[in-house]
């Protein structure tokens, strides 16, 4: 019979298993693995289309972003998934910038600037491809 502590085996099989899977929750490798939808079909699911009078797709991710970024920007896939959303239904990177430096006022500056950190990466490797 062993003599060591349940909590600590379970600690130890826990960060045995942390190190097996290091990388494999990284938010670019999961980025890369869904798709940006269509402009057409973002305005059509979440603007205008459907909802005559409404917020456009654009406005409705702005605010994603900026919600996301309320939260401390600490859901960095939703994060960057609602950002290349807002580039492609047509945010500016200003706009975009704009939003996440909003909340600032709000949620903190770090909280805006880790938004802002993504917000840039995010972008850039839009422009890169």
């Amino acid at each position: 019979m062993s003599a060591q502590n349940p909590f600590a085996a379970m600690m130890a099989q826990m960060q045995e298993m942390a190190r097996n899977m290091q990388g494999a929750f990284d938010p670019k490798t999961i980025e890369a693995m869904w798709p940006t939808m269509p402009a057409e079909m973002m305005e059509m699911m979440f603007g205008n289309t459907l909802n005559d009078g409404g917020l456009d797709a654009k406005t409705r991710l702005l605010l994603t972003i900026a919600g996301l970024v309320m939260q401390g920007a600490q859901n960095e896939i939703a994060l960057r998934s609602a950002i290349r959303h807002a580039s492609e239904a047509g945010a500016s990177a200003q706009e975009i910038s704009e939003a996440i430096g909003q909340m600032a006022a709000f949620a903190g500056l770090p909280a805006s600037s880790r938004g802002l950190e993504i917000a840039a990466d995010v972008l850039k490797t839009e422009d890169e491809a």
